[in-house]
């Protein structure tokens, strides 16, 4: 895109005129503001405050014919009755080639310190997703650069794989390798509810200057308005959309899809929505559902969006509502296990609880035959673990579980092992941790 187009973009994003209200009711953190009704819709942004002064912004959660209610992205101290209240519109995001290797917020602008235009054409913030029947069907397997996941559990093009995880067991460190070995032409990435120092740390010892030469960074951090982290998850979508709609092949990575829904329920009981499923407002399965449903395989004619969404799972509860809903439309899940990190293996992915839909299409005979070796073998063991921990298992009582022993060091080594040689490579070197067990014991 040229120069002219960008410029082209920010005039006509020139505003002629302007909608005006005033606050009329402050309490529980939200604003009644009258004189915008007429003219307001639900999700419009406002930035309240005289046009001369630092001005908060908001959005419309709630609207009378009398008064429309607003939710403030910051603490209101100071705010008067008759506040000035401008009504902003619709925020839509503006992405372009020019995205690529920068780190932007939830409404497109720069957070790395230089400038960036917009580009021609508006993407909305929560687009439907492509029609069923003109969807094509996943593509071939990927190379990820991990071993596990180059074998055991594949990663195919349009895929959506879920990484369930506590915190502080290397999700966003699996992510990152995401981002720097996957194949694909443009990586976007969501940082929702992150830590403050965590953004420069990703970008600059996770991702690297590798990584962000291909990469869109989309952040909202923890301390921003739950508006501001929702919108932020809304925002790579619509970017990742962007790219996918010019042909290309997207990896969107998401972390995280419980921070996103956190910030919904805020938003939705400020609106006066109420705790359904364990608090969680009714809204907030659709929110995850019609998320994860816009990206996959594009239309004819389109690219795809890969994605790897992460969600926090507190005391590793898959039955947790937002791991449920979001399980449940996915094409697999890894889940992240913490007492195998505690022991030092990274990624420290629970094989025998993960799954990849896209098996067995993914791989030939003799490879799913080789990832069912391995899967029986690590199963056995994991039965027997006490066992054989204790002490109190004696060899030759079952021949599988003897197999198991025998391998079991090197599979769980093979587990953590990055895979510069790509998918062929790592089915060998699965093979040879196999080697011991040319056969499975009847």
């Amino acid at each position: 895109m040229d120069a002219f187009e960008t410029l082209t973009a920010e005039i006509a994003a020139v505003r002629h005129t302007y909608v005006m209200g005033r606050v009329s009711e402050i309490g529980r953190g939200l604003l009644q503001v009258r004189g915008l009704s007429r003219e307001a819709r639900l999700g419009d942004r406002v930035a309240i405050g005289p046009p001369a002064a630092e001005r908060i912004g908001g959005e419309v959660i709630g609207l009378t014919p009398e008064r429309a209610a607003i939710l403030p992205d910051a603490p209101m101290e100071g705010a008067a009755i008759g506040e000035a209240v401008e009504l902003a519109g619709r925020a839509d995001i503006h992405p372009h080639a020019g995205w690529i290797g920068r780190v932007v917020d939830a409404f497109g602008e720069p957070l790395d310190g230089r400038p960036l235009r917009r580009g021609p054409r508006a993407r909305k913030l929560r687009a439907t997703a492509p029609a069923a029947a003109t969807r094509r069907r996943l593509g071939g397997r990927l190379a990820t650069g991990v071993a596990a996941f180059d074998t055991l559990l594949p990663l195919v093009r349009g895929q959506r794989m879920g990484l369930f995880a506590g915190s502080g067991v290397g999700k966003s460190m699996l992510l990152g390798k995401f981002a720097c070995g996957v194949e694909a032409d443009v990586v976007v990435i969501a940082l929702i509810g992150e830590r403050g120092r965590e953004l420069r740390e990703f970008t600059e010892r996770v991702l690297g200057p590798a990584g962000m030469a291909r990469a869109v960074v989309v952040a909202a951090t923890s301390d921003q308005s739950p508006l501001i982290r929702r919108r932020a998850a809304w925002a790579a979508m619509a970017v990742a959309e962007h790219f996918r709609d010019e042909g290309r092949h997207v990896l969107l990575l998401v972390d995280s899809i419980t921070r996103f829904a956190e910030a919904h329920r805020e938003v939705a009981m400020a609106a006066g929505e109420e705790g359904a499923l364990r608090g969680w407002p009714p809204s907030v399965a659709h929110l995850i559902m019609a998320l994860a449903e816009r990206a996959g395989p594009g239309p004819e004619g389109a690219g795809d969006i890969t994605a790897v969404l992460s969600v926090l799972v507190p005391g590793s509860d898959m039955e947790e509502p937002v791991a449920d809903i979001l399980r449940g439309v996915l094409d697999g899940h890894v889940v992240l296990d913490r007492a195998i990190a505690e022991r030092g293996r990274f990624p420290a992915v629970d094989l025998l609880r993960s799954v990849s839909r896209s098996l067995p299409e993914a791989a030939s005979e003799t490879e799913n035959a080789l990832i069912g070796r391995a899967r029986a073998l690590l199963g056995a063991y994991a039965r027997a673990e006490l066992m054989i921990q204790a002490g109190l298992y004696s060899a030759g009582s079952d021949p599988l579980v003897d197999a198991a022993v025998r391998v079991w060091p090197a599979l769980d080594g093979f587990l953590a092992e990055a895979s510069p040689g790509g998918i062929a490579a790592s089915f060998a070197r699965l093979e040879e941790c196999l080697g011991p067990v040319r056969r499975m014991p009847a």
